[in-house]
């Protein structure tokens, strides 16, 4: 039921953290994963480390910078070139880099932060879909937030960009429905990643979200790779347009 063999999955920021996470899980299931992000360095470590335990070829390496399109679509065309096909997308990487009161952004670090979380991800789809649409599957994951459901002093335009890519999910889901080709949206709580460092490596915000949180604890990247594989495989086939939360009930408002 959730057996990836054959397939090519496509992961990007999967040198580290969350997408890193995927890429090992997906591979352990038996897909040919990309391993994509800016730096080929960190990203040929973590293929290298899935051939080894899977052998050579289960994983290539195709480094590309979100913010451009030219090398989003270099990633696409060089993925087809080496493996001829994708069929299950990940658009993970994200940026944030401003915290503080939406009333201080910069405009250049606004749109910077909806072009890398929401437009990359709507070019990299429209590169990737309509091969799916062609065989009428494929799988489309983003990896979104729970912060897109919930307003924040302190990442409230990372949280506008979140918010987007859940309606992002469920519009293409509407539109590539009719081609058996799924789109939805993964939204983790806090996570001990490095992109989420300066959450919860602040002994206040850290104490904060896990009292708010019926686990009272934060997640590791390898609990939000499950959802991910369950969302690319046969076991989710009648799932699309959705938002898995996955943030140890964190949403569900207890001790609020």
């Amino acid at each position: 039921m959730f057996d990836l063999t054959g397939k090519v999955a496509v992961i990007t920021g999967s040198s580290r953290g969350i997408g890193r996470a995927i890429a090992e899980a997906m591979a352990d299931q038996g897909a040919t994963v990309v391993v994509s992000s800016r730096k080929a360095d960190a990203c040929k470590e973590v293929a290298d480390a899935i051939n080894g335990k899977h052998g050579a070829g289960r994983a290539i390496v195709v480094p590309a910078n979100i913010s451009s399109k030219e090398a989003l679509q270099q990633l696409v065309d060089e993925t087809r070139r080496q493996l001829g096909r994708i069929d299950i997308l990940v658009c993970n990487a994200a940026s944030n880099p401003y915290y503080g009161p939406m009333a201080g952004i910069s405009d250049d670090m606004f749109r910077k932060i909806l072009e890398n979380n929401v437009i990359a991800n709507h070019w990299l789809i429209q590169m990737v879909a309509p091969e799916m649409i062609e065989r009428r599957e494929g799988s489309i994951i983003i990896v979104s937030s729970i912060g897109g459901l919930k307003a924040s002093t302190v990442i409230g335009a990372y949280n506008v960009s979140k918010a987007a890519d859940f309606q992002l999910a469920r519009n293409l889901a509407a539109e590539f429905g009719p081609h058996q080709v799924r789109v939805n949206c993964i939204a983790p709580g806090l996570i001990r990643t490095d992109f989420a460092k300066a959450l919860w490596e602040n002994p206040q915000t850290l104490s904060m979200v896990t009292a708010h949180t019926p686990l009272q604890r934060i997640g590791e990247p390898h609990e939000i790779a499950g959802a991910a594989v369950f969302l690319a495989s046969p076991a989710s086939t009648f799932v699309t347009g959705q938002a898995i939360v996955v943030d140890g009930g964190s949403t569900t408002g207890v001790g609020l």
